[in-house]
């Protein structure tokens, strides 16, 4: 049986879609692969509706709006639980997480109850602009020092969860939009004692395609960063 569930939402992504889902078919043996598409106007979804008629091991769940991230990944957690996958990787749809991480990840949740690719630790690099990558940095640092967590990585969804080792966590209860979301998953993790196991990523620009990032989430993951702490 098929253990582990790997997953990305798409929101016009059709330029990196099939190299995504064809690097992760090369990389990884024996996985599930689910995306859900949130009705992209460039038509991603029907390439993933044609794809789906050839592999047996893609899951397409088409929803009728845009719906965000958050509500994306809490939908892929629950179907992971629900057709009893014992691990789940998520990463984004645009090439920026290489899907060659995928299997060193499978492997530490074989021990661990998580792990997360990060860009700033040793071995790790990342191919944004300079002011965005030094905004990244700060705000990564600020996080890291308010909620006093182990951890140098918050905001990338490059992760993985050992679904039969976190029993006291549940992403359900993860209340932040957005990329917020993602800060509030480790922040939520870390209070329940589970470990925030790193591993060094390559993380690279996208090629095809547009940044979905809205110009006021910064402000907005500050402001859910003093209401967690």
């Amino acid at each position: 049986m098929t253990q582990t569930l790997i997953f990305t939402a798409t929101y016009n992504e059709k330029g990196n879609i099939l190299n995504l889902i064809e690097k992760i078919n090369y990389y990884c043996d024996n996985v599930n692969i689910l995306v859900v598409d949130d009705n992209s106007p460039d038509k991603t979804g029907l390439i993933l509706n044609d794809l789906n008629k050839n592999l047996d091991n893609l899951i397409v769940i088409n929803r009728e709006k845009k719906l965000g991230l958050d509500t994306a990944h809490k939908l892929a957690y629950n179907y992971a639980i629900k057709n009893n996958y014992t691990k789940i990787i998520t990463l984004d749809a645009d090439l920026s997480h290489d899907p060659i991480e995928i299997p060193k990840m499978i492997k530490i949740l074989d021990n661990n109850e998580f792990v997360i690719g990060s860009r700033y630790i040793l071995g790790g690099t990342c191919e944004m602009s300079f002011l965005r990558k030094q905004l990244s940095i700060v705000g990564n640092k600020i996080i890291k020092k308010i909620l006093k967590i182990n951890s140098h990585e918050f905001t990338t969804s490059y992760r993985g969860f050992n679904l039969s080792k976190i029993k006291k966590f549940n992403l359900n209860q993860v209340q932040s939009k957005g990329y917020s979301f993602f800060m509030e998953t480790i922040y939520r993790l870390d209070k329940f004692g589970y470990k925030i196991n790193e591993i060094p990523i390559n993380f690279k620009n996208r090629t095809q395609g547009k940044s979905k990032i809205p110009k006021l989430e910064i402000l907005r993951t500050l402001n859910n960063l003093f209401k967690l702490k």
